[in-house]
């Protein structure tokens, strides 16, 4: 039987713990900026690479460059960044796309945001090939003999795209400020009490801004350089993944998933799901009744009604409609489904998501410290030891996920910086807010806009 016709697979990506997707028509354009990467050992030309996407005015003088977090691309800002260049004039929002995701295969998607496949072609192109391998052509992932340069894939390669971009980005005396969600947050950090030739990183920066991830632990999760060596020893061996593999053996297949789902959603959202019948959704994903593309997928990755969890992938969007069949969803509270879904989907051959997320850039980020000296750092390669030198404005939003832990990190690196109380600003809706909710909330009701933009426009003259 092809998983091609089991209907709406956006769920399916729920099933992997990433959900969510970002959207856009087929005739919407980017503004994309393709820089040649940090060289890593072994990466070949057409990898060494990544990009960036801006939004507003090409004249602005100020700044927000933002790196996303754990499988995610520079696409799932956008929805937040159209409204923040809006309600900040004279500023550009900078995202960026980072390596991996070059490794993706965005040719169905494409063709089927212009209408020349359908949705059962771009299935079976994506996944309904493994239990039918007669279907031809069909999308290929990249294996771990392919890819064995990515597990140098690490905190010091991209912290230095990050610099490329910042020193770019500060050409005719503009201003950057630098930000990051979830683990991008600890990039950020990380960037910051960069070790450059003995200058933090934070030097040329006029501000932080951490969204739900920072780059501290509490000291019993710190690892020690044992710790540091084991993990570099597993990820060498010959058969280990570079990447972060949510549905083994396959690391793409949450990626494809996520970005074949949410475009199908977001396309065709009124029509019945037939996700009752599919074999591999758990019981807590689907809604009690018959219900449309876009409920179902709303259902699951609601706070309220998706399970504990994927918290990973919650925001507050509403809740199934009160009649119809099939059942439909009733936006409210924070955001509705529609918003939630565009910070992932595809969009001119990008998505929000990473299909191929590397596991040493996550085994690295472990070890920031808030750029305290650890043995592990010298483990990993790693040079984040300058964190009493990040003299900056700091602005920290923590959701449920982040449930104080933000804060405590943004001040504690204020702290040890002797920043003033005056530059630092911690916003803390653990009880309210979802970890995508400061991405995906409408703006009338988005108090992580709220609150950054006052701030930015406070801090950065």
């Amino acid at each position: 039987m092809k998983l091609a016709r089991r209907g709406s697979l956006f769920l399916a990506t729920v099933v992997t713990g990433l959900g969510l997707c970002m959207s856009g028509s087929a005739s919407a354009k980017l503004d994309v900026m393709t820089l040649k990467g940090t060289p890593a050992p072994g990466t070949p030309a057409m990898y060494n690479k990544f990009k960036v996407v801006k939004q507003g005015p090409a004249k602005a003088k100020k700044i927000l460059l933002l790196e996303p977090g754990t499988s995610a691309g520079a696409t799932n800002f956008r929805p937040l960044a159209n409204t923040l260049v809006k309600q900040l004039k004279g500023w550009q929002v900078w995202s960026i796309e980072r390596r991996e995701n070059l490794l993706e295969d965005h040719s169905m998607l494409e063709q089927y945001l212009k209408g020349q496949a359908s949705n059962d072609q771009m299935l079976d192109y994506y996944l309904g090939w493994i239990p039918d391998p007669s279907i031809q052509p069909h999308f290929e992932g990249k294996t771990t003999e392919e890819t064995e340069y990515a597990k140098q894939w690490g905190l010091n390669m991209v912290v230095h795209d990050i610099r490329k971009v910042v020193k770019i980005a500060r050409k005719g005396g503009r201003k950057v400020v630098l930000g990051g969600h979830s683990l991008g947050g600890s990039i950020v950090t990380a960037y910051a009490t960069w070790n450059f030739n003995g200058k933090p990183g934070a030097k040329g920066l006029s501000g932080l801004v951490f969204i739900d991830g920072a780059g501290a632990r509490e000291a019993a999760d710190l690892p020690s350089a044992a710790d540091a060596q084991a993990s570099l020893d597993a990820l060498k061996d010959a058969k280990a993944s570079p990447f972060i593999t949510l549905v083994p053996p396959l690391p793409w297949a949450a990626g494809v998933f996520n970005a074949m789902g949410s475009t199908a959603a977001l396309q065709d959202p009124d029509s019945r799901s037939l996700m009752d019948d599919f074999p591999l959704l758990p019981a807590t994903l689907k809604p009690p009744v018959s219900s449309t593309n876009l409920a179902q997928y709303a259902y699951a990755v609601d706070a309220d009604t998706g399970p504990e969890d994927l918290q990973l992938v919650q925001s507050h969007i509403g809740d199934l409609a009160s009649s119809g069949d099939p059942r439909g969803w009733a936006n409210g509270q924070l955001g509705t489904a529609q918003r939630a879904a565009q910070v992932f989907t595809e969009i001119d051959g990008m998505d929000g998501t990473a299909w191929y997320h590397p596991l040493r850039l996550t085994l690295d980020a472990g070890a920031i410290n808030n750029g305290i000296a650890t043995p592990a750092q010298k483990v990993f390669g790693i040079r984040t030891t300058m964190g009493k030198r990040v003299h900056l404005p700091m602005y920290s939003f923590d959701t449920s996920l982040g449930n104080g832990r933000i804060k405590r990190a943004t001040d504690a690196l204020a702290a040890q910086s002797k920043v003033p109380k005056s530059w630092v600003r911690t916003v803390v809706r653990k009880q309210t807010y979802a970890h995508i909710d400061p991405l995906s909330a409408v703006p009338s009701k988005n108090d992580f806009i709220k609150t950054l933009v006052p701030f930015l426009k406070k801090q950065v003259k």
